[in-house]
């Protein structure tokens, strides 16, 4: 018998149920389907937000308000009520904004929305049992984090330390004035980034709700000294429709690829016990690539629907092009040409990496690596595969540091040689990056232990 269709709102489900038919006929899961119509909405809505609700025509308590009214019913909409969760971390998290004296105001911030989200990871075990769902209300949550304690650390910069302290990008985002609640509660949910981000800066935001982001964009870059005789007035559309291309190969990549080389192809017997050594480096690598489209998807539409509102600008290129990648999350082509693990890591979650360094790279007295990498775990989750990834990590990045500085100049002396170079460093830098994102993906100790004996 086919099961019974679940009530519109449900404890049992984590969010709305009127796209059920959709789930049962496209045979996708209802959160996935959820999120994607909810992005989707977005994108329109973050259009009409451009035109209609443009800073020349609307206050921007009218954008802070609709953003964040259009972010909160998103929220509801996908993850019912563990959508909370969200609101009552940014509700603890204001009072602290609030009323927590400036040099503590960084810590106390840090601490509870990590708490926080450390608390709700510990429950995702039990609720969802030993699986992952791509779309719980983690997700959020996490980028709620990052913003929260972005913010936090903003507002000590701009109003707890002494100007000639800050680094000069510290100095660029410090914030001098505490947010009122309006602007707290649109920078943290807004329905542009709330579902899948990115996270981003709160001048930035604001700058952006108030019609100064291109603006203030092109003076950072000297838009005179590229060319422009007159202020330009650029648009998203070419950015935006560049980015759903990406999108919409990387939802078909999703369902021919990602479904054909499941990641428990790893655990099999004969991966694990009978397949060449060769043969098994080729197929960690083939599975590895493949669980990369969900992320491809997910991060390019949400870098689209903030673009598509008219938030995203970075200035000019030096051949005069716009940039619309203020807010990406990744970029594609330097991830699979990359000939280092860090250029690897930098070019993949952009946004959270920048995150890492604000709140900790830059600011940890001693061992900012590896106090970084762990970071990056707890924020994460508390399954055992990510302190593997992490770890291992670590190791990697130490090691590729010293393999780089010890050999790369033997290879400069001419063009063939560095080629050989590149293609070798290519290889090994795919292959490392598979052997250590594998347990990520697989999360559990026993498929972890299994796949690295």
């Amino acid at each position: 018998m086919a099961a019974e269709p679940p009530s519109s709102f449900s404890y049992r489900t984590t969010g709305s149920t009127c796209l059920y038919p959709f789930s049962e006929l496209l045979g996708i899961p209802l959160d996935q389907v959820n999120f994607v119509a909810c992005q989707l909405f977005a994108l329109f809505a973050a259009f009409w937000f451009r035109l209609y609700l443009n800073p020349g025509k609307t206050s921007p308590d009218v954008r802070h308000a609709f953003a964040t009214i259009f972010g909160i019913y998103f929220v509801i909409f996908c993850f019912g009520w563990y959508s909370v969760h969200l609101f009552v971390l940014v509700l603890m998290c204001y009072g602290i904004m609030v009323t927590a004296s400036v040099p503590n105001i960084h810590r106390y911030s840090f601490f509870v929305a990590m708490g926080y989200l450390t608390i709700c990871h510990i429950s995702r075990i039990y609720i969802f049992h030993y699986g992952i769902l791509t779309t719980d209300f983690s997700g959020p949550l996490m980028i709620v984090t990052q913003k929260i304690t972005t913010l936090a650390f903003q507002v000590h910069d701009g109003l707890g330390r002494r100007p000639e302290d800050l680094s000069a990008e510290q100095h660029r985002l410090a914030v001098k004035v505490k947010p009122s609640l309006l602007e707290y509660l649109s920078y943290l949910l807004n329905f542009m980034s709330v579902i899948a981000g990115p996270c981003n800066n709160f001048k930035d935001y604001i700058a952006f709700i108030e019609g100064r982001h291109i603006h203030m964009k092109l003076l950072e870059v000297n838009w005179k000294q590229k060319g422009f005789h007159s202020l330009p007035d650029p648009s998203p559309t070419g950015a935006v429709i560049h980015k759903l291309c990406i999108t919409l190969l990387s939802l078909l990549l999703f369902l021919t690829l990602t479904r054909n080389f499941p990641v428990t192809c790893l655990v099999d017997d004969w991966f694990i016990h009978k397949a060449h050594f060769l043969t098994r480096l080729c197929y960690l690598y083939v599975v590895m690539q493949a669980s990369k489209p969900k992320y491809y998807f997910a991060w390019t539409l949400a870098d689209a629907v903030n673009n598509a509102a008219g938030f995203g600008f970075s200035g000019v290129d030096k051949h005069g092009n716009f940039c619309w990648d203020l807010l990406s999350n990744l970029n594609i082509w330097k991830i699979e040409t990359a000939t280092s693990f860090k250029m690897y890591v930098e070019n993949w979650n952009i946004q959270t990496a920048t995150w890492l360094k604000c709140v900790c790279y830059e600011r940890v007295p001693w061992y900012p690596t590896v106090l970084t990498f762990i970071l990056s775990a707890l924020w994460h989750g508390v399954y055992p595969g990510y302190y593997f990834t992490f770890l291992t990590g670590i190791l990697v990045t130490l090691a590729a540091r010293a393999v780089r500085n010890n050999c790369r100049q033997y290879f400069l002396s001419s063009k063939a040689l560095k080629v050989v170079y590149d293609v070798v460093t290519w290889a090994v830098t795919q292959l490392a990056v598979s052997y250590t994102a594998a347990p990520f993906v697989m999360l559990a100790v026993e498929p972890t232990i299994s796949l690295y004996k």
